[in-house]
């Protein structure tokens, strides 16, 4: 049921028409299908696409989602993506080919999305306090018995607003909870201490809507973390799961959920989940990193684990920004037609990694071409020679921060290698 309810909302998809509400694509394809231009397979670069234009490399998005899968199965893991990075219903249904337990939400209106596409388990890395919300969820448990759902509890008075709402909305099923652990003094969200987690334990039995399956947190938030000290909080985080199954706390249950993993530590995780003792369940260890679907060309270039661990594998930057060159004011400045409304520029300034000629499109490196700033919808550029740049060029650019890539663009070209695109991924945020 489940995956026909994807593959049927994937068709919908395909069926979507062409129109003003997305970006870059060639404007003699207005009214197509997605479908129908998907199968023609133009050339990004040849065939009538405008820029700016992302493009996402189909073989670096299979690369990648086939190196977290040998990951995941190596290292005995479940793995949930945080869906939040892309929103897109085609990735995910790529990513439960490649063995995903499910997919990870921030809120409940991703949550909502998943479901349309109908992903059947569905973990929800907060609390949950929003009435309506709530409501939607308890008509969600009851009308489909194969629908697994989890969220975070960290606060007495989240379970009190969780219980009432469930009471209120007539809930049939219980909600599954994890009891968060923060991740230090000055992290994010979750409890502070193990005496606060049982503190939320003791509330989560004494109400029936809500049933406490295990123990999570985002080792990410670690301050000023080291290995040491990332896997330190991760000790934390098993030992309570420890404490709550000596303690009776996890009766009754299939499986004992411990869950953590960003795309930052994930080796960490691996590593100190691997030590976790055989308790009254089998353990669901679920790690939940996202951003490696597309990888990126700054922050997790930097941060992924896998420069720490390179005899498992690489992930590949799967973004690529096509800017064209519409100004040249001087010989050390030029400016492109992308700005701040179509790249990601959070965390670093895009790269320029390759000049495609205006005249007879061939490649060379972007070698002495910087990009200095953005404005909304224009990049400054500097650039080191005369002949660096002439109007008319196209500048490929490297994007860091892949969560705030996509949900710039509402359809983006998947495109191999040699430039034909072959679908184009539907975003939702």
């Amino acid at each position: 049921m489940a995956g026909e309810r994807l593959a049927q909302g994937l068709e919908g998809l395909a069926d979507e028409r062409v129109d003003h509400r997305f970006k870059a694509l060639p404007p003699d394809a207005e009214g197509r299908t997605v479908g129908r231009l998907a199968a023609e397979r133009r050339n990004l670069f040849s065939d009538g696409f405008t820029t700016p234009v992302l493009a996402l490399s189909a073989e670096s998005v299979e690369h990648n989602l086939a190196l977290m899968e040998t990951y995941a199965t190596r290292h005995g893991l479940a793995f949930a993506p945080h869906g939040k990075t892309c929103m897109a219903p085609q990735l995910f249904a790529r990513q439960l080919e490649h063995g995903a337990w499910g997919i990870t939400a921030a809120v409940p209106h991703q949550a909502r999305v998943y479901r349309t596409y109908g992903i059947e388990r569905i973990f929800l890395a907060n609390e949950v306090v929003d009435a309506a919300a709530l409501r939607w969820l308890a008509g969600e448990l009851a009308a489909d018995p194969d629908f697994r759902f989890m969220c975070y509890v960290d606060s007495l008075r989240g379970i009190e607003l969780m219980d009432t709402a469930l009471r209120e909305a007539g809930a049939t099923r219980p909600v599954d909870v994890v009891v968060e652990l923060g991740a230090g003094e000055g992290a994010r969200t979750g409890v502070r201490t193990e005496a606060e987690c049982l503190e939320l334990a003791d509330a989560i039995a004494g109400v029936d809507t809500l049933r406490l399956v295990g123990v999570a947190g985002y080792e990410g938030e670690v301050p000023d973390a080291t290995p040491e000290r990332v896997s330190a909080w991760l000790r934390r985080l098993v030992a309570l799961a420890v404490q709550f199954d000596k303690a009776g706390r996890f009766t009754d249950l299939d499986q004992i959920v411990v869950s953590a993993g960003g795309s930052a530590w994930f080796d960490a995780v691996a590593d100190v989940f691997a030590e976790i003792p055989e308790l009254s369940a089998p353990v669901l260890k679920l790690l939940r990193s996202g951003a490696y679907v597309s990888h990126d060309d700054g922050q997790y270039r930097k941060l992924t684990p896998f420069n720490r661990v390179p005899e498992e594998g690489a992930l590949q930057p799967a973004f690529r920004l096509w800017a064209q060159v519409v100004s040249r004011p001087t010989p050390e400045q030029a400016f492109l037609n992308a700005g701040k409304r179509d790249a990601a520029y959070d965390l670093h300034l895009p790269e320029a990694q390759v000049v495609r000629s205006g005249r007879d499109g061939t490649l060379r490196p972007a070698d002495g071409v910087t990009v200095t700033g953005l404005s909304d919808q224009h990049a400054w550029v500097s650039t080191e020679r005369p002949g660096d740049l002439e109007v008319g060029d196209w500048v490929g650019l490297g994007l860091s921060h892949p969560c705030t890539s996509f949900d710039k663009w509402q359809l983006i070209p998947l495109v191999e290698r040699d430039g034909t695109v072959t679908d184009f991924i539907r975003t939702f945020f």
